[in-house]
Protein backbone atom coordinates (compact mmCIF):
# COMPACT_ATOMS: atom_id res chain seq x y z
CA UNK A 1 0.00 0.00 0.00
CA UNK A 2 1.10 3.26 -0.88
CA UNK A 3 2.12 6.08 1.97
CA UNK A 4 -0.24 8.84 2.42
CA UNK A 5 1.97 12.20 2.00
CA UNK A 6 0.76 16.12 1.48
CA UNK A 7 2.38 19.37 2.75
CA UNK A 8 0.97 21.50 5.37
CA UNK A 9 -0.03 24.96 3.59
CA UNK A 10 -0.45 26.98 7.07
CA UNK A 11 0.50 26.04 10.87
CA UNK A 12 -2.88 24.65 13.00
CA UNK A 13 -3.67 24.11 16.44
CA UNK A 14 -6.26 21.74 16.19
CA UNK A 15 -4.98 18.04 14.62
CA UNK A 16 -8.08 17.75 12.50
CA UNK A 17 -7.68 20.30 10.55
CA UNK A 18 -4.19 19.04 9.73
CA UNK A 19 -5.71 15.87 9.12
CA UNK A 20 -8.50 16.90 7.25
CA UNK A 21 -5.52 18.42 4.90
CA UNK A 22 -4.09 14.61 4.79
CA UNK A 23 -7.43 13.38 3.86
CA UNK A 24 -8.13 15.14 0.97
CA UNK A 25 -4.76 15.33 -0.32
CA UNK A 26 -5.63 11.26 -0.45
CA UNK A 27 -9.09 11.89 -1.88
CA UNK A 28 -10.48 9.59 0.83
CA UNK A 29 -14.16 9.85 1.66
CA UNK A 30 -15.06 12.02 5.43
CA UNK A 31 -17.44 13.53 7.35
CA UNK A 32 -16.55 16.68 9.61
CA UNK A 33 -19.82 17.67 11.42
CA UNK A 34 -17.72 18.87 14.55
CA UNK A 35 -14.35 20.51 15.09
CA UNK A 36 -13.13 17.99 17.13
CA UNK A 37 -14.60 14.63 15.06
CA UNK A 38 -13.73 13.18 11.84
CA UNK A 39 -14.56 10.12 10.09
CA UNK A 40 -12.78 8.76 7.50
CA UNK A 41 -13.57 5.85 5.10
CA UNK A 42 -11.03 4.15 2.72
CA UNK A 43 -10.24 1.04 0.80
CA UNK A 44 -8.38 -1.20 2.19
CA UNK A 45 -6.68 -4.47 0.48
CA UNK A 46 -9.27 -6.88 2.47
CA UNK A 47 -11.84 -4.65 3.05
CA UNK A 48 -12.94 -0.87 4.07
CA UNK A 49 -11.54 0.65 7.12
CA UNK A 50 -13.60 3.63 8.54
CA UNK A 51 -11.55 5.63 11.14
CA UNK A 52 -12.79 8.17 13.62
CA UNK A 53 -10.19 10.37 15.21
CA UNK A 54 -11.20 12.73 18.24
CA UNK A 55 -9.93 15.53 19.33
CA UNK A 56 -10.07 16.34 23.13
CA UNK A 57 -8.68 20.10 23.90
CA UNK A 58 -8.83 20.18 27.61
CA UNK A 59 -6.40 16.85 27.44
CA UNK A 60 -4.11 18.11 23.71
CA UNK A 61 -4.91 14.94 23.02
CA UNK A 62 -5.78 12.48 19.99
CA UNK A 63 -7.83 9.67 19.91
CA UNK A 64 -8.37 7.69 17.08
CA UNK A 65 -9.72 4.16 16.12
CA UNK A 66 -9.83 1.92 12.68
CA UNK A 67 -12.93 -0.39 12.64
CA UNK A 68 -13.48 -3.12 9.76
CA UNK A 69 -16.48 -4.24 8.42
CA UNK A 70 -16.18 -7.77 9.88
CA UNK A 71 -18.61 -8.62 13.05
CA UNK A 72 -17.98 -11.16 15.27
CA UNK A 73 -20.82 -13.33 16.28
CA UNK A 74 -21.46 -13.84 19.73
CA UNK A 75 -20.19 -17.52 20.28
CA UNK A 76 -16.58 -16.47 19.01
CA UNK A 77 -16.37 -13.65 21.55
CA UNK A 78 -14.23 -15.83 24.02
CA UNK A 79 -12.18 -17.30 20.95
CA UNK A 80 -11.62 -13.41 19.26
CA UNK A 81 -10.41 -12.15 22.98
CA UNK A 82 -7.58 -14.98 23.42
CA UNK A 83 -6.92 -13.82 19.58
CA UNK A 84 -6.86 -10.08 20.55
CA UNK A 85 -4.41 -10.71 23.50
CA UNK A 86 -1.95 -12.75 20.77
CA UNK A 87 -2.05 -10.02 18.36
CA UNK A 88 -1.52 -6.72 21.09
CA UNK A 89 1.68 -9.30 21.96
CA UNK A 90 3.38 -7.87 18.67
CA UNK A 91 2.14 -4.41 18.40
CA UNK A 92 4.13 -1.43 19.22
CA UNK A 93 1.93 1.06 19.11
CA UNK A 94 -1.44 0.98 19.57
CA UNK A 95 -3.78 -2.26 20.31
CA UNK A 96 -6.54 -3.80 19.15
CA UNK A 97 -10.34 -4.13 20.49
CA UNK A 98 -13.74 -4.90 19.88
CA UNK A 99 -16.41 -2.15 19.57
CA UNK A 100 -19.13 -3.38 22.25
CA UNK A 101 -21.75 -1.25 20.17
CA UNK A 102 -20.86 -3.00 16.40
CA UNK A 103 -18.76 -6.11 17.57
CA UNK A 104 -16.07 -5.28 15.30
CA UNK A 105 -12.27 -5.26 15.24
CA UNK A 106 -10.77 -1.77 15.95
CA UNK A 107 -6.94 -0.75 15.83
CA UNK A 108 -6.99 2.34 18.51
CA UNK A 109 -4.73 4.54 19.96
CA UNK A 110 -4.65 8.39 21.38
CA UNK A 111 -1.37 10.69 20.79
CA UNK A 112 -0.85 12.92 23.89
CA UNK A 113 0.63 16.34 22.70
CA UNK A 114 0.50 17.93 25.80
CA UNK A 115 3.89 20.27 25.56
CA UNK A 116 4.51 19.22 22.19
CA UNK A 117 3.48 22.38 20.65
CA UNK A 118 1.09 20.83 18.29
CA UNK A 119 1.56 17.97 16.08
CA UNK A 120 3.28 17.52 13.11
CA UNK A 121 1.98 16.38 9.38
CA UNK A 122 4.17 13.04 9.98
CA UNK A 123 3.21 12.31 12.86
CA UNK A 124 -0.79 11.80 11.63
CA UNK A 125 0.53 10.14 8.38
CA UNK A 126 2.78 7.94 10.38
CA UNK A 127 -0.60 7.14 12.73
CA UNK A 128 -3.06 6.37 9.74
CA UNK A 129 -0.30 4.67 8.16
CA UNK A 130 0.55 2.06 10.93
CA UNK A 131 -3.41 1.31 11.61
CA UNK A 132 -4.24 0.51 8.35
CA UNK A 133 -0.88 -1.49 7.93
CA UNK A 134 -1.61 -2.96 11.44
CA UNK A 135 -5.40 -3.28 9.75
CA UNK A 136 -4.22 -5.31 6.81
CA UNK A 137 -1.50 -7.98 8.44
CA UNK A 138 -4.28 -8.74 11.41
CA UNK A 139 -7.44 -9.00 9.26
CA UNK A 140 -6.77 -12.62 7.74
CA UNK A 141 -5.93 -13.95 11.49
CA UNK A 142 -9.94 -12.60 12.40
CA UNK A 143 -11.22 -13.94 9.03
CA UNK A 144 -9.37 -17.63 9.97
CA UNK A 145 -10.71 -17.47 13.32
CA UNK A 146 -14.43 -16.43 12.62
CA UNK A 147 -15.14 -18.45 9.37
CA UNK A 148 -11.97 -20.61 8.67
CA UNK A 149 -12.31 -22.89 11.77
CA UNK A 150 -9.22 -21.71 13.19
CA UNK A 151 -8.71 -21.57 16.99
CA UNK A 152 -6.83 -18.43 18.08
CA UNK A 153 -3.09 -19.19 17.76
CA UNK A 154 -3.50 -20.86 14.25
CA UNK A 155 -5.10 -18.36 12.99
CA UNK A 156 -2.61 -15.47 14.16
CA UNK A 157 0.30 -18.11 12.67
CA UNK A 158 -1.67 -18.30 9.37
CA UNK A 159 -1.79 -14.74 8.53
CA UNK A 160 1.72 -14.00 9.53
CA UNK A 161 2.79 -16.71 7.73
CA UNK A 162 5.02 -14.84 4.95
CA UNK A 163 4.53 -16.44 1.49
CA UNK A 164 6.79 -16.25 -1.66
CA UNK A 165 5.42 -15.13 -4.83
CA UNK A 166 1.59 -14.50 -5.90
CA UNK A 167 -0.71 -17.31 -7.42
Amino acid sequence: MATARFERTEPRHNPLDILEELVSANEWRFDRNADEEMVVELPGRWCDFRMFFVWHEDLEAVYFSCTFDLRVPAHKRSAVAELLALINEKLWLGHFDVCSDELVPMFRHTVLLRGAGGVSPEQLEDLVDIAISECERFYPAFQFLLWGGRKPDQAIEAALLDTVGEA
